[in-house]
Order: C-alpha cells, then sequence, then structure tokens
C-alpha cells in the first residue's frame, strides 16, 4: 500500500476562527515540508479558481452558506516548483487541475511543458510532476472562458454537452502534451446521440429541440495548426491522472498517453473494482501494466493518539471530532444539517486510534492500493495535522506494509 498526503488549503470559518491567505500558505508549506520528511510519497494539492465568496454574490449561487474559498491554490504548476525547492523526496500532484478554463487545453499543455524542462535542468531529477486533470467542481469558473450553451440545443442538453466539452478538451490537451502538431480539423467532432443520456425522456426532449437523432456539435477550440513549446520538455518526469468517472474519456484518454484515474468522492466498491478491471484493457501501453496505485484514492483522516488514553477512547475522540467536522462542512455547504449526511460520511472516514485506523484501512481498502490521506480537513490547526501526520507514518503506516 502507499500513502501519499492531500491538501485542500481551503481557508473557511472552522469554530470561529478564519486564518490569513498568508498563514493558509504558510501551514500549507510546513505541512508539506514535514510529510517530505515522513517519506509520503506525493504531495496532492486542491485547485480552485476564482472566488468563491464573490461568486456567492451572484444571480447563481453554488455555495451560498459556505464562508470563505473552496481552496486557495489556483496554480499547481507555481506551487510545485516551491515544493520541489523545499523537499527532496516527495512528488507533486493536482487534484485536480482545470484544463478548460484559463485559456484551455492548448494553453496547458504548453504551461505544463514549459514546467517541465524548467523542473527538469537538474540532471539528478527524478521526481514527477502528476497532474490530475478534468473539467473542475464548479461550472462559475469556466463560464467566464466560453463554456456556456451556445444555443437552444446545447441548452437544452447541457449536462451532456459537458462531458462532450471535456473529451474535446482531453484529446487536444493531451495530443499537443504528447508532442503532436496539430489542427482543429485534426480533432474529433462531438456527436451527441441517445447513448449520452440517462433515459430516453432526456433525449427525447432535446431531439425535438433539435430536430434530428444526431448533434454534431460545434468545435469549443478552433484552431489553425500548431504545437506547443518547448519541444524537449522531459515528458519522463509527468505522470497523468483523470478525474472523472466516464468510462469513454478514461479510453479516449489512454488512446494518447498512460492516464491514471482518480477515485473520485465516496464511490461504491463495485464501480472501483469495475474500473480496475476495465483499465486492465485500455490502460495506455507505454505506462506498462495497469495496476491499483495509479488509481489514488481520498481517505478523510481523524487519528487521536492522546497518552493515558485506551485504543477505545482514542477512538471515541477521533469520531466526535470526524462528526464535528462534517457537521461544519455540511452546514457551510448546504446551509442545513442532515443528520444521515453526517452518519454516512462519518462512516466512510477512518477515524480512530492507531491500532483503529489499522483495521479500517485493512478493511476497507486492498493491500496494494493508494491512498491520499486528508488531514487537514476543517483543521486549521497546524500543530495538530502534522501531528496525526506523523503519527499515522510512524504508528499506522509500518503495520500495513508488512
Amino acid at each position: 500500500m502507499k500513502f501519499d498526503v492531500f491538501f485542500s488549503i481551503c481557508q473557511t470559518d472552522v469554530d470561529g476562527y478564519m486564518p490569513s491567505e498568508k498563514v493558509m500558505f504558510q501551514n500549507f508549506f510546513d505541512q508539506v515540508t514535514l510529510a517530505d520528511e515522513l517519506g509520503y510519497g506525493t504531495a496532492w494539492v486542491a485547485e480552485t479558481h476564482l472566488s468563491c465568496e464573490i461568486q456567492k454574490h451572484g444571480p447563481q449561487p453554488v455555495i451560498p452558506h459556505f464562508k470563505g474559498e473552496i481552496g486557495l491554490n489556483t496554480d499547481i504548476l507555481q506551487v510545485a516548483h516551491l515544493i520541489f525547492a523545499r523537499t527532496k523526496r516527495i512528488e507533486v500532484g493536482s487534484a485536480i487541475r482545470n484544463i478548460l478554463c484559463n485559456g484551455g487545453p492548448i494553453a496547458h499543455a504548453e504551461a505544463i511543458r514549459t514546467f517541465l524542462s524548467l523542473h527538469g535542468l537538474s540532471p539528478d531529477e527524478r521526481r514527477r510532476l502528476n497532474i490530475g486533470f478534468a473539467s473542475g467542481r464548479f461550472e462559475f469558473s469556466n463560464r467566464p472562458y466560453g463554456i456556456v450553451p451556445r444555443n437552444a440545443v446545447e441548452k437544452a442538453a447541457w449536462p451532456a454537452v459537458k462531458g462532450k466539452v471535456l473529451q474535446e478538451a482531453v484529446e487536444i490537451f493531451l495530443r499537443l502534451l504528447r508532442g503532436e502538431k496539430i489542427s482543429r480539423a485534426d480533432v474529433a467532432t462531438q456527436v451527441l446521440s441517445a447513448a449520452d443520456f440517462r433515459n430516453p425522456q432526456e433525449w427525447e426532449a432535446v431531439r425535438q429541440v433539435a430536430g434530428r437523432e444526431q448533434v454534431e456539435l460545434a468545435p469549443f477550440w478552433d484552431f489553425e495548426h500548431l504545437g506547443v513549446i518547448p519541444f524537449e520538455a522531459p515528458l519522463q518526469l509527468l505522470n497523468l491522472t483523470i478525474g472523472t468517472h466516464d468510462p469513454a474519456s478514461q479510453e479516449l484518454a489512454n488512446r494518447y498517453m498512460p492516464v491514471g484515474v482518480f477515485n473520485l468522492s465516496i464511490t461504491p466498491p463495485a464501480v472501483i473494482e469495475e474500473t480496475h478491471k476495465r483499465m486492465q484493457k485500455v490502460y495506455h501501453p507505454d505506462g506498462g501494466p495497469w495496476t491499483r496505485d495509479k488509481m489514488p484514492r481520498t481517505a478523510m483522516v481523524f487519528l487521536d493518539a492522546t497518552s493515558g488514553l485506551s485504543s477505545e477512547a482514542q477512538t471515541a475522540r477521533a469520531k466526535a471530532a470526524a462528526a464535528k467536522a462534517w457537521t461544519n462542512y455540511w452546514k457551510a455547504m448546504e446551509g442545513t444539517l442532515d443528520q444521515k449526511k453526517v452518519d454516512q460520511a462519518v462512516g466512510n472516514t477512518l477515524a480512530g486510534s492507531p491500532e483503529a485506523l489499522i483495521e479500517q484501512i485493512r478493511a476497507k481498502y486492498h493491500p496494494e492500493d493508494r491512498l491520499m490521506l486528508w488531514f487537514d480537513f476543517n483543521n486549521h490547526d497546524n500543530e495538530s495535522v502534522k501531528k496525526s501526520m506523523r503519527v499515522f507514518m510512524e504508528q499506522v503506516a509500518p503495520a500495513l506494509a508488512r
């Protein structure tokens, strides 16, 4: 089993305290430096675009009850340079990089090749940049960049169209990233059909607006023949993971480069195993055989190792902390409290003493899985987060390595 660490850099109110942006970043770099010292494999950093605080005052507020910013990292490439400069062993990952906003797939392909060229200037550099990519969590981050319905058909079919926009972006992004020189004419045209809709009624409503059985979508990116620079970027220092559950998008990505799959949120075990089986067949051969660690899995951790308390008492304290954190989260996200959601979330969280966490991980995960351990969820106490990170690697991880 491999252990990574996930950082949200979420600037929100916790028990009446909201750190400044400067303190949030200082705590983050303090924690990621410790993660390197402790031996975590990759530091995955959440990425967010445009202010949630400003957006909630607009006509279509997404999270009107949330106070603060979901995340402060807007560019993993800038953050990664600082992480690599301050650490020795740990790799860096984006969770996830939105390839639709900030210039779209062409701009992101070029930015990543530039990063790799600078990162690889040292002949001894072996650490990889792990780019997790998709279309972003909130649509408001994409709308200013033209990712909006452009006609009545797209408006009627927008949930399906969004998936097609991502597929168009994925093809452009990966083909340019791997060094191809292409124009819009070389990119597949996206087509809507009945198979793209959850039920016949949804497709029928779209078909009535379109007046035909298939709908060809005009490109969202129209460009002449081009290639992105630098041409000599060391792609061996890059690892890719796509952040979508859509099998078609996962398979599309692997036509061009080896691309792993993120386990997004709380995914049913059956879906996880089904994805592993499918990826064994479609994973790009340049990446070697598919292995379970190519699907990083998020795991929230509430760890209590209070001296003098029994394992049972430590576990009770950890679960109480998890319940409090999830209660605060759901109130912030939805404005109301659904106790069932809190109970379900706590049940899917790793919460307890070191001994309890060992048993929970053995019960929930395959021994060859890769876990992205999330210690800073609803927690601005830097020393508390670092203590949990240390206790995990010193008291939990060794037992799982046997």
